[in-house]
């Protein structure tokens, strides 16, 4: 059975500013301006988190391991082109040098007639050709190695296309399975860890931070196989066809090394910079657009915009540095690129005058050492969109790393009749450990007992209820549920035993009957429109177009929010719990309703335990005990009339809240 719980935070959720003053104190060495202790924010690890973000491609291992020996053979059938195709500019030029020479001749007699003439650079080129002295170009020949070529290069682009393939299929699982580890991660983390955190920075890091991982890891991935395999493949040929010129290519590798590693240590800082605003403006744009009636109410539209505008400028100033910065390592590998191919082409040509080497194999050298800065211009042009996935990769990782909360126990064996007795034994508790604010707590609600929890702001009231629902765990003592330790059950166990209505709603999106439903999905029809008439929806809702059918946003904007809490208190209506929590549910509604309300309550609360927190003590006038709190303890305990008599804190919140009435 499930029960629809809006969960209350206990305490104040930080602003945005104040969010940003512990972030500069985090990066200050961990200490908040005003004293407080602050965990040092750590720094970017980007191969630890590179290596972890690879590590999660180990269950579609196959699938990468044939994108991989796909991209090999792709690469290694492209590798072969331009030496093939220098066979046919050998030929060419061959059967142009040929036809210049004598016929009749073989090739050593016309070498050796051009030694004689003190021609021997000459010599040496034709003595390094395969020529006939006196025959022309063999187009026949050239002819078929064209077509091996092309052929070449056809079979390549095929791999390489199914490789591509599979690489988008990896990319695409493993932001799926990371998907859904960072949902199964949100239901396993602590309502205190979702307290501390910004909404805005939450939602950040689950939708952006996870669609630019995917979007990096999809562009990146294939073409970062492909480039490595390619410069392995052309380091491998250009050894073989002359290690001279290979080592001059070379050079350039060192250089280009050192400037990307300048930029990107450079870039890599304001990425994480750039990530970084972009959650707390995500942050302070769903606070504002929530708040944006109060917003409006009290006239701070024009400080809302400044503070955005601010947050903005940031953002644009971080992420302007990091894709400037990360955009020259383009334009500086190919200036060093450019430089390498000059002097490839100056030495190349020297060695052809020399006969060192064939023009076919200059040529194929110069389009390789052309290829070979190819990939590693394609990795700088990459780079700021690697830096930037793993920058998100990071914030996610840190996410999931959250701390979760306990374990749970083994599952309790609990009778089928609950009775709902709740015994608070010497219980303690508080958020902060240097802010006590439950200290020894005793407390005994019988079954079927009207229980309400009065005191001031921060007395710890909804701390109570929030404990029994174990959204927060003891410090020490226990709470048990009809004799049992509620952390010997399963937290379903326990919750689906308790029913909830927060002051604040929780509408979803769907009919009036299906939020209804929420409470106890199995009900009948008969069943949802008994617990509505219990609560008065069913007195609005026949007035209603759609009547039931009636559909609702996630907002519930197109009925009241008083009607809105009827359908919350109807939810709970149907679960039929045997542990009720009231958390000002009444507030929202009419005092006509209220009255209306009150009725149907009491006839929810029979037989049942109800913990009611109220401020306005006209709606815990008939309970059983009224508690009253004050910093964590219960300072006074007994009934309406009982407590007004005392004269004690109670009689004087009472005095306090009928004073105006009565002047």
């Amino acid at each position: 059975m499930s029960t629809a719980v809006d969960s209350a935070s206990p305490d104040r959720e930080p602003t945005i500013d104040e969010q940003q003053v512990a972030k500069a104190a985090r990066r200050q060495g961990g200490r908040h301006p005003g004293g407080m202790n602050v965990p040092a924010e750590k720094s970017m690890d980007f191969f630890g988190s590179g290596r972890r973000l690879l590590g999660r491609l180990a269950p579609v291992r196959l699938q990468v391991l044939a994108a991989v020996v796909l991209s090999v053979a792709s690469v290694a059938l492209a590798v072969l082109g331009p030496k093939v195709l220098g066979r046919a500019t050998d030929l060419l030029f061959a059967g142009v040098i040929g036809a210049r020479l004598p016929a009749g001749q073989s090739k050593d007699q016309v070498v050796a007639g051009l030694r004689g003439q003190g021609q021997d650079n000459f010599a040496n080129m034709v003595a390094a050709m395969d020529l006939v002295p006196g025959q022309g170009v063999p187009f026949d020949e050239i002819g078929r190695v064209l077509l091996v070529v092309v052929g070449l290069y056809a079979a390549s682009s095929v791999l390489m296309w199914i490789s591509a393939l599979i690489v988008n299929n990896v990319s695409m699982v493993t932001m799926r399975r990371m998907r859904s580890d960072v949902e199964d991660k949100l239901h396993r983390l602590p309502l205190s860890h979702v307290d501390r955190q910004p909404r805005g920075e939450l939602l950040s890091r689950v939708t952006n931070d996870i669609d630019n991982l995917g979007l990096s890891l999809q562009q990146t991935l294939g073409q970062l196989l492909n480039a490595l395999v390619t410069v392995v493949g052309i380091l491998i040929i250009m050894l073989w066809i002359s290690p001279l010129l290979t080592l001059i290519a070379l050079t350039a590798i060192p250089l280009s090394m050192i400037v990307l590693g300048v930029i990107a240590k450079r870039s890599q800082k304001l990425f994480v910079r750039q990530w970084e605003r972009t959650g707390v403006f995500n942050g302070q744009i769903e606070e504002v657009f929530t708040g944006h009636e109060l917003v409006t109410v009290f006239g701070r539209r024009q400080e809302a915009v400044a503070s955005a505008m601010r947050t903005n400028q940031e953002l644009y100033q971080a992420t302007f540095g990091a894709q400037f910065v990360s955009g020259l390592m383009m334009p500086a590998m190919m200036f060093i690129g450019n430089i390498s191919y000059v002097l490839v082409a100056v030495v190349g040509g020297v060695q052809v005058a020399t006969g060192s080497m064939t023009l076919g194999n200059v040529q194929a050298f110069i389009q390789y050492s052309r290829q070979f800065t190819q990939p590693l211009s394609q990795v700088a042009s990459m780079a700021n969109l690697l830096q930037s996935g793993v920058a998100s990769a990071e914030r996610v990782f840190e996410l999931l790393d959250a701390p979760e909360q306990e374990q749970e126990r083994t599952h309790a064996q609990l009778s089928d009749r609950a009775r709902g007795r709740i015994e608070f034994d010497d219980v303690t508790f508080s958020y902060d450990p240097a802010q006590p604010l439950i200290d020894g707590l005793d407390l005994v609600a019988e079954p079927g007992q009207t229980v309400a929890i009065v005191g001031p702001t921060g007395a710890g009231k909804t701390t109570l209820v929030n404990l029994i629902m174990r959204f927060y765990e003891l410090d020490s003592g226990r709470i048990t549920l009809d004799g049992v330790d509620i952390t010997d059950m399963s937290r379903r166990q326990l919750r689906s035993r308790i029913g909830m209505v927060l002051q604040d709603t929780w509408i979803f999106k769907g009919t009036i009957r299906d939020n209804i439903a929420y409470g106890r999905p199995e009900a009948t029809e008969d069943e949802i429109r008994e617990a509505a008439e219990a609560t008065y929806v069913d007195r609005f809702v026949q007035h209603l177009p759609d009547g039931y059918d009636t559909m609702l946003d996630d907002e519930g904007g197109n009925i009241s929010a008083g009607e809105k809490q009827l359908i919350t208190i109807a939810r709970a209506f149907l679960a039929q719990p045997s542990l009720l929590i009231l958390d000002e549910a009444t507030s929202s509604v009419d005092t006509r309703t209220e009255v209306l309300l009150q009725q149907a309550m009491a006839a929810l609360r029979s037989e049942r335990t109800s913990f009611v927190i109220a401020h306005r003590l006209s709606t815990i006038r008939d309970a059983d005990l009224i508690l009253v709190m004050e910093q964590g303890s219960i300072v006074e305990q007994g009934t309406h009339e009982a407590l007004l008599a005392a004269g004690g804190t109670f009689a004087r919140l009472h005095a306090a809240q009928f004073a105006g009435q009565e002047t």
